[in-house]
């Protein structure tokens, strides 16, 4: 089955997209609070705005392509959406895991990027699963 570009709902992509910098902001704003706890994280970020535009972009690139997985599949309920969007998450997860093994991050910098990926692709799932 090829995908047609024309059947995808941009309303779920452009809902997707904001849901996703919204969690975004409060699940770091939440996680990294305690600056002093954090040091070492706060430090490694990249200076300047354009870790914020790239964030904003990569919400809706993200929301784009799980719209196109969920079309792709049919999932058209709330319950397959959030289990397609959860097998994602714990894909990327693994990648991650790999990297926590290899030395990559820390255990601490793991678990906040799983916890964020985990939540966030299984409510695209959602929201994309809704619509269709």
């Amino acid at each position: 089955m090829l995908i047609n570009l024309e059947n995808i709902q941009y309303l779920p992509v452009i809902l997707g997209g904001i849901v996703y910098m919204l969690y975004g902001g409060i699940y770091y704003s939440v996680v990294l609070s305690n600056k002093n706890k954090n040091k070492e994280m706060l430090d490694n970020q990249s200076k300047g705005p354009v870790k914020y535009v790239y964030s904003v972009v990569l919400a809706f690139i993200n929301s784009f392509l799980i719209g196109i997985l969920i079309q792709s599949v049919g999932a058209d309920t709330l319950i397959v959406g959030a289990g397609i969007g959860f097998i994602i998450g714990l894909l990327i997860s693994l990648v991650y895991l790999k990297n926590r093994l290899f030395g990559l991050m820390s255990n601490k910098s793991f678990l906040i990027a799983i916890g964020d990926h985990l939540i966030i692709f299984t409510l695209l799932g959602i929201i994309h699963g809704i619509f269709l």
